[in-house]
């Protein structure tokens, strides 16, 4: 379908941006990427994404700041340049505008908020490290009973192929089937199913605690050889390699948004380590059974 070849191509040119947030761009790099005119490609982007592109470039920048501002703990001079700006009155500005208070009272409100959160649940907020004999990675020794293992990895890049939906999806297990549905629609013609080593994944583009509702990207994934070729709103890119917290849960569907608060809210604060700006995926180890799931919640990490 003609739409669909849009919507992948204004994908890619979202890919593009969210890998190199923190560079500059230029009208006719971007119309290059979605193999569009220069002179129709604002049209057409602004057409299907309701923006134009250096209004969502600058949306994307200031969401990532503000997620920096809550996890991380650079300076605002070093988030706002990391993030693109070139200058901290501009961003200053900018960020005031958009969350209608100043990046230093966001913090210090949000830093507030953590804190009284990781004040509740005493006994599950303190895990013990341990090294693994076998693997002689670095694990942690947690009471949360939907938590099986917690430990820090280094992840390869997982080439995958996508189907991408913009809107809400918090609680919406009918939403992830039907699109996955769909991906795997696709996927089976082409073979991609027929190994026994495929995983699913779910990627989420944009920090649900600062990101406008109606615009938060989320990707349902496969993985697939590197050079799968892909065609109407099915898209590829690559999960990136890295150190990441890799923490496995059993859950039942409507448990994900635990799993993910525990993780972010209470092992993070006692970890020595806080979130990296690449994008959090979960993957699904195996087929979820009678309701119950396995996943993987994979965080990009660095050393505070």
């Amino acid at each position: 379908m003609i739409d669909n070849e849009y919507k992948y191509r204004i994908n890619n040119v979202i890919d593009h941006i969210e890998k190199n947030l923190g560079n500059d761009f230029l009208l006719n790099e971007l119309a290059k990427i979605s193999n569009f005119s220069k002179f129709h490609f604002s049209r057409i982007f602004q057409g299907i994404t309701g923006e134009t592109p250096f209004q969502l470039i600058l949306r994307l920048r200031l969401e990532k700041a503000a997620s920096l501002l809550i996890h991380g703990n650079d300076s605002i001079s070093d988030i706002a340049y990391k993030c693109g700006f070139k200058s901290l009155p501009v961003f200053s500005k900018n960020f005031k505008s958009h969350f209608n208070e100043s990046a230093t009272s966001f913090r210090r409100k949000n830093s507030n908020l953590n804190k009284v959160n990781s004040t509740k649940d005493k006994a599950i907020e303190t895990p013990s490290i341990y090294i693994c004999n076998q693997t002689k990675l670095i694990k942690w020794k947690i009471d949360m009973k939907n938590n099986e293992s917690i430990e820090i990895k280094e992840l390869p890049n997982i080439p995958v192929v996508y189907l991408r939906h913009i809107g809400p999806y918090q609680g919406d297990a009918e939403l992830f089937e039907r699109l996955f549905s769909k991906l795997f629609a696709w996927a089976g013609p082409k073979g991609l199913l027929d190994s026994d080593n495929f995983q699913t994944a779910i990627v989420y583009h944009d920090d649900v605690n600062v990101a406008d509702k109606s615009k938060l990207r989320t990707s349902v994934c496969l993985t697939a050889p590197e050079n799968t070729k892909v065609d109407g709103e099915i898209g590829k890119m690559v999960l990136e390699k890295g150190k990441y917290v890799v923490s496995r849960f059993t859950v039942k569907a409507d448990e994900f948004q635990k799993a993910w608060d525990w993780l972010m809210g209470k092992w993070f604060p006692t970890s020595g380590y806080q979130p990296d700006d690449r994008a959090c995926f979960e993957l699904y180890p195996e087929e979820p059974e009678n309701g119950i799931f396995v996943v993987d919640i994979c965080v990009p990490v660095r050393k505070l």
